[in-house]
């Protein structure tokens, strides 16, 4: 059985959805089988995977529709890489579950389906603490927070600590936290520096020694609908990525 990584944190413009891409990338590069689920409505992974255009059913359809999730999911230009896309219709979603009788654990199930198929399955949610989100956390193994190096990043981090802990008091869900992950990073800055170092003292064993650096071809790699292995494999957010995956292995395989 695959390991599922729910990557999340409440607020936008973390590196969120760059991280989640990105490390499923390198991960499938590594030989491992894997699929990016994307929950956020917005459906950035899908784009930058190069399959927005194609998208006529969703995770949506399978959530609040009943379609299978194996009927959904497509392939991807990158070898061993699969995505079950989003949509916009996934704004409605929260609104439609609502009412749905264990709504928390819908994606699990979809999630438990696929399991078998792949050696990690990775969880793009969107920027917020919604319905969609504690999916994301309930169908977890793991969780992994991309931390932005900036003001209150340890204060989101805490946050994002206290929901996961929730979820394990409340529904009975044991989540591991993976780790942080420290991104858009400029060594040259003096806050980029006191972040980092913040972080790692008040987080210590929670925190990945890979780090993401702010990188031009992170930023542009997406406006061309694809990852920055396809756009600037030497680049050196293409390198940070690949280390990430490699201790991404390394730390889930404590858990076989």
């Amino acid at each position: 059985m695959g390991h599922v990584i729910t990557v999340i944190n409440q607020k936008g413009g973390t590196g969120k959805t760059t991280s989640a891409v990105n490390l499923s990338v390198y991960l499938a590069q590594a030989g491992k089988r894997v699929l990016v689920v994307d929950m956020d409505p917005q459906a950035n992974a899908t784009s930058t995977l190069g399959n927005g255009a194609a998208v006529t059913t969703s995770v949506y359809h399978t959530l609040a529709g009943g379609i299978l999730p194996e009927d959904i999911v497509q392939k991807t230009a990158v070898p061993s890489l699969d995505v079950l896309p989003a949509s916009q219709d996934l704004a409605g979603a929260t609104i439609e579950l609502v009412s749905v009788k264990n709504r928390e654990y819908r994606l699990h199930d979809v999630v438990t389906r696929l399991k078998g198929q792949y050696d990690y399955i990775l969880i793009d949610c969107p920027p917020s603490l919604g319905l969609l989100t504690l999916n994301g956390i309930v169908a977890a193994d793991h969780v992994m927070i991309p931390v932005q190096c900036e003001y209150y990043a340890l204060e989101g981090l805490g946050q994002l600590l206290h929901t996961v802990e929730m979820v394990r008091n409340n529904l009975g869900k044991n989540v591991n936290i993976l780790g942080a992950v420290c991104t858009m990073y400029d060594k040259r800055n003096r806050l980029s520096r006191a972040v980092l170092k913040e972080v790692r003292r008040n987080f210590p064993g929670y925190v990945f020694d890979a780090v993401i650096p702010r990188n031009v071809a992170l930023a542009e790699a997406p406006g061309y609908g694809q990852t920055v292995n396809q756009f600037r494999p030497d680049s050196v957010g293409a390198l940070a990525y690949q280390r990430l995956a490699k201790e991404v292995i390394q730390r889930t395989s404590r858990f076989l």
